[in-house]
């Protein structure tokens, strides 16, 4: 049995990254992966502007609070203004070209408008107000790393430097089914012995947040031919295949019989809690993922193992999740021979509450959390205590 740390080392030496690349508009770059480094051919500001409404003066004109200047000019943003003239000032907007000559834009707080003048009634500094070109970008700057997650800001940054498209690696193809006689798709109504199947959900959002291509094979019944067909119909269309449920030691569990035949197993069984019992293989040529079918135990596992895995095969660059150290405002008394990751929030007043009920089939406890309290073997923990902490804004996105 690997430990947690073990295993994702070990996925991650196995996640190949991805060949295919194509060209999108920014508009469609959203969640992708970035195939080639991007430059700027423009510097950002193109020009010294104005960062504030104001007024545009030479420091030699203004030797004391008081000085009264004619108005020469009004620049607004998208204007080109003209050299301003000594013993003058410009009406100017922010954003607006600074005019050649002026070294400084005063606050329109600053000045008082007396008909066609202006009384200045605070001594400027050098620069004051003023953004330099290319304070932001430089020309020729590189703007975005290959392998760069493209997000909101990255795509407006992009767009600053004019760029229309960007180069990105074609979308993973991730296809996922779900095993178990017992479980039902919702808006159906539930028999006797029946659960509604919520990891086909989860798995669907979480898969889908990361920007892959999921393809949704549903639910495969609880048999060993079932199974192996369903297994390989999947992975003849898809880079990974992810099932949950089956991959234990009960006798209804063939998910990694099906493997074995088909392809490969090449680890198994992690020594942490929740989400002991999971297998990655190999299946022709798409990587095999089995998580646990208890609903937190494959949302746990999910976030820790797949996502990076996921991520690295994408191309992205940035796969590790950080971790950081907040105080406790629970008692942990049963130190575990397993890694434990508790679902926790954090609190009003900084620490970390725990869910009361910390079962692997209690999904609430994913809903009510921010995150995961990360207890090494045989930790127990006092309030007060410092604890590693896992927030779920590093694996949820």
């Amino acid at each position: 049995m690997l430990s947690a740390d073990q295993l994702l080392d070990a996925l991650l030496e196995r996640a190949r990254g991805p060949a295919a690349t194509e060209t999108v508009a920014i508009t469609a770059a959203l969640g992708r992966v970035l195939a080639a480094p991007q430059t700027s051919a423009i510097a950002v500001p193109p020009a010294d502007n104005s960062a504030m409404d104001g007024y545009a003066v030479r420091l030699a004109d203004v030797a004391h609070p008081g000085v009264r200047l004619p108005l020469s000019q009004r620049i607004l943003a998208g204007a080109v203004g003209q050299p301003l003239q000594p013993g003058t000032a410009a009406r100017i907007f922010t954003g607006a070209p600074v005019p050649p000559g002026a070294d400084a834009v005063l606050m329109q707080e600053d000045c008082s408008a007396d008909g066609a003048d202006i009384v200045i009634n605070k001594l400027p500094q050098p620069a004051e107000n003023i953004r330099r070109a290319g304070e932001d970008i430089a020309a020729g700057a590189q703007i975005l790393a290959a392998g760069s997650r493209i997000g909101a800001a990255e795509m407006g940054l992009a767009a600053s430097v004019g760029l229309a498209e960007l180069p990105v690696f074609r979308r993973l193809k991730v296809a996922c089914f779900f095993t178990g006689d017992e479980l039902v798709t919702p808006g159906l109504a539930l028999q006797p012995g029946q659960i509604y199947n919520s990891n086909r959900y989860t798995l669907t959002g979480l898969v889908n947040g990361l920007g892959c291509e999921l393809i949704d094979l549903g639910i495969v019944p609880d048999t060993l031919e079932a199974t192996e067909v369903a297994l390989a119909g999947a992975a003849s269309v898809a880079d990974v295949v992810i099932t949950s449920g089956g991959v234990s030691v009960g006798e209804a569990d063939f998910v990694k019989a099906a493997v074995e035949k088909l392809g490969r197993v090449e680890m198994w069984k992690v020594a942490m809690k929740p989400g002991k019992p999971i297998v990655y293989g190999q299946v022709n040529d798409a990587d095999f993922i089995g998580l646990p079918g208890n609903p937190v135990s494959a949302f746990v596992t999910f976030c820790l193992f797949v996502r990076p895995f996921l991520l690295k095969r994408m191309g992205a660059a940035d796969v590790l999740y950080r971790a950081f150290a907040v105080p406790a405002d629970f008692a942990w008394s049963k130190p575990g021979a397993r890694r434990e990751f508790l679902r926790a929030q954090l609190q009003p007043n900084g620490r970390l509450a725990l869910f009361p009920n910390q079962g692997s089939g209690v999904l609430t406890s994913c809903a009510w959390a921010d995150g995961l309290a990360d207890l090494a073997i045989g930790q127990t923990v006092q309030p007060g205590d410092w604890v590693r902490f896992i927030p779920f804004s590093e694996l949820l996105a």
